[in-house]
């Protein structure tokens, strides 16, 4: 299994990166649903979510270009634990958003899913064995590499 999981290493980079850019792009589409699940004790929720929103999509577009992605990653493995809060909110006082099962369990069990982010994330601040192997989503000439 573990095989199959290192040899789609760049498959999986893009599945990431698109996931966050996606979530990103929601930030600013629907930001209602983010501001809901914002701690109390924060200040101006929905600066933050805009400003969290802007850090996905840099962070998702990042770990596709190879010069960047392993400071990309380190800034999304921030951005996951800075915004952890926000998950914790929203399992304790049971926010529901739509879309998202109404489960007091689904949401206590979505908090360990934050450490699969986060080991999916540093996954791409090692460095590669194979310069070759890296995202091949934005090509450099082998003069700039």
């Amino acid at each position: 299994m573990l095989g199959i999981i290192r040899k789609n290493k760049e498959l999986l980079r893009v599945i990431l990166a698109v996931s966050i850019i996606v979530v990103g792009l929601l930030h600013f589409a629907v930001p209602d649903i983010f501001v809901s699940i914002v701690p109390s004790f924060l200040p101006y929720p929905l600066g933050l979510v805009y400003i969290s929103g802007v850090f996905e999509i840099l962070g998702g577009i990042g770990l596709l270009v190879p010069t960047v992605s392993r400071a990309a990653a380190w800034g999304l493995i921030a951005l996951f634990i800075a915004v952890f809060p926000a998950n914790i909110n929203m399992a304790i006082n049971h926010i529901h958003i739509d879309g998202i099962p109404d489960s007091p369990w689904f949401q206590v069990i979505r908090l360990p899913l934050q450490g699969v982010l986060l080991a999916w994330a540093w996954w791409y601040t090692q460095p590669t064995t194979n310069t070759e192997n890296q995202a091949a989503i934005i090509n450099l000439s082998e003069g700039d590499r």
